[in-house]
């Protein structure tokens, strides 16, 4: 089983075929989010630190961090922000920029093994941010498009996630290293999106043996109800092997569909997360409420 090990300065997670789902907090990241990045620009990092607080406490096992601000000087801004949300909680990070002085100043000041987000199968992108990696001993995640662009035919793009893990490989980046993100299409442009990323999930951890993860709101861009489509998406895309993905933990339905995905893949020990996540309470006054109480009482004098 390939395992990919991220750590933080106190905690350890493990993306792997064996454990449970790995959620990765979108919400840092000011795309799209023109208060935010106003914020953060201004270097105010109020909200970053209410995100970072609410994603940990709903579920998310990492964050991803991103300070992609147009004419801002986004190294800078994304190395604050990665020591203050590190000071904040003990998760792994995901290092997220598409500028590779930002990724070495980020990495620069990260305590423990980041994932690096990201790396495409562009020769100029994999000779500037492969020795990164292998230089600050991190993972990263392997996106399967190219000089061509990203590909509808899912074999194009199984052949670029090898091209990167092998070329990884020649600069000392072993595979448990490499997380690839398959590239999830949005399903209302392109009927065949589901069928096409779990297939490809499938050939990457049977095939190549690696790691994956996506974008998971991706699936349902541009359609209704879109909570509803990414929970079955992602309980599916688990089931077909994914084993990470980038989303927004305070959606309670994704939640809860990476949570069931987790129960019936067995990666749940006795359904206990599931079961401390949505046992309904006892009744007021019940015997087993009462029990409860005491049982808080007697912990709470033993902490006085």
């Amino acid at each position: 089983m390939t395992r990919t090990v991220v750590s933080s300065h106190k905690k350890t997670v493990i993306i792997g075929f064996d454990q449970p789902f790995c959620v990765i907090g979108e919400r840092i990241n000011p795309t799209g989010r023109k208060k935010l990045a106003a914020e953060m620009a201004a270097g105010d990092f109020s909200t970053v630190e209410r995100d970072a607080l609410a994603q940990v406490a709903a579920g998310a096992a990492m964050l991803d961090v991103n300070a992609g601000i147009p004419l801002a000087d986004e190294p800078a801004i994304l190395a604050e922000s990665i020591k203050l949300v590190q000071s904040l909680v003990d998760v792994p990070l995901s290092i997220d920029s598409s500028i590779v002085e930002a990724l070495e100043r980020g990495l620069s000041v990260y305590q423990g093994k980041a994932l690096v987000n990201s790396v495409t199968g562009e020769e100029e992108r994999l000779e500037a941010v492969l020795p990164l990696i292998k230089k600050y001993g991190a993972a990263v995640v392997a996106i399967s498009n190219d000089e061509t662009g990203i590909s509808e035919d899912p074999d194009v793009r199984f052949e670029v996630a090898r091209k990167i893990v092998e070329r990884a490989h020649d600069h000392g980046i072993p595979k448990e290293d490499i997380v690839v993100d398959p590239l999830v299409m949005p399903i209302g442009a392109m009927g065949t999106a589901g069928r096409q990323v779990f297939a490809l999930v499938r050939r990457l951890r049977e095939e190549l043996g690696v790691n994956t993860t996506c974008g998971a709101s991706n699936i349902s861009f541009g359609l209704p109800n879109r909570h509803a489509l990414n929970q079955a998406f992602l309980a599916m895309a688990a089931g077909a092997g994914m084993t990470s993905a980038i989303l927004n933990p305070l959606h309670e339905e994704e939640m809860a569909g990476v949570m069931a995905a987790n129960v019936l893949n067995g990666v749940d020990a006795n359904c206990g997360r599931w079961i401390r996540r949505f046992r309904e309470p006892a009744p007021e006054g019940s015997a087993e409420q009462a029990a409860r109480d005491s049982r808080s009482e007697r912990r709470r004098r033993r902490a006085v």
